[in-house]
């Protein structure tokens, strides 16, 4: 599991295809990887992906054809700029919202409206997640907690503030980027109940 508030950004050295496969390597700041062991679950841009080794020289990870379908890595290359995220411990102080790793869908910036020292993004999503994303519910982006802002038919828009844009990759998207959503699972199961508890008193 992981919190959502991202812990640096590393950058992208080596991708290399193994069969419809890719084999990531990742160049991340100074300590990230210290104590990292064989197996561990590190957040890439949102997504968990599983340490190869102990990251002393580079993260490696492989990405398989499942993962490359559902994310943003399908247009990964060497020089990208990806947010980082050690899983979180049971006595993690957690400042954004839990979050599994696992990527709904992929949104595309719509629209960029920048401001004095901060940024709203206006994001699109499919209309079948329309349920479970609400104004001031939580959502991840890129493996970022962000709170939603207005949401229309199929846009949400989020509010980035200047210590976001300084260490996440958020600042540098532009129009027509695609970016990894999550759901927060909390609103999915409390969506689900209510409407199978609807669901049953309408056929009582």
């Amino acid at each position: 599991m992981f919190s959502g508030i991202v812990q640096c950004i590393g950058k992208v050295t080596k991708v290399t295809n193994k069969q419809g496969n890719l084999a990531i390597e990742i160049a991340p700041p100074k300590s990230f990887n210290k104590g990292l062991k064989k197996g561990a679950s590190i957040s890439v841009d949102g997504i968990c992906l599983t340490s190869l080794d102990n990251g002393i020289n580079k993260l490696k990870f492989d990405a398989i054809e499942e993962t490359l379908l559902r994310t943003n890595l399908k247009n990964i290359a060497k020089g990208s700029m990806v947010n980082l995220e050690r899983s979180i411990k049971a006595s993690s102080e957690i400042g954004g919202h839990l979050m599994s790793g696992h990527i709904h869908f992929t949104g595309t910036v719509k629209k960029i409206v920048e401001k004095s020292n901060s940024k709203d993004l206006i994001i699109s999503f499919p209309k079948k997640y329309h349920e479970f994303i609400f104004e001031k519910g939580y959502i991840g982006v890129n493996g970022c907690s962000l709170t939603l802002g207005k949401v229309n038919k199929n846009t949400f828009n989020i509010h980035l503030i200047p210590e976001t844009l300084s260490v996440t990759n958020l600042d540098g998207l532009s129009k027509g980027s695609s970016v990894n959503v999550e759901i927060d699972q909390s609103t999915i199961s409390i969506v689900e109940t209510v409407k199978r508890t609807l669901a049953t008193q309408k056929l009582r």
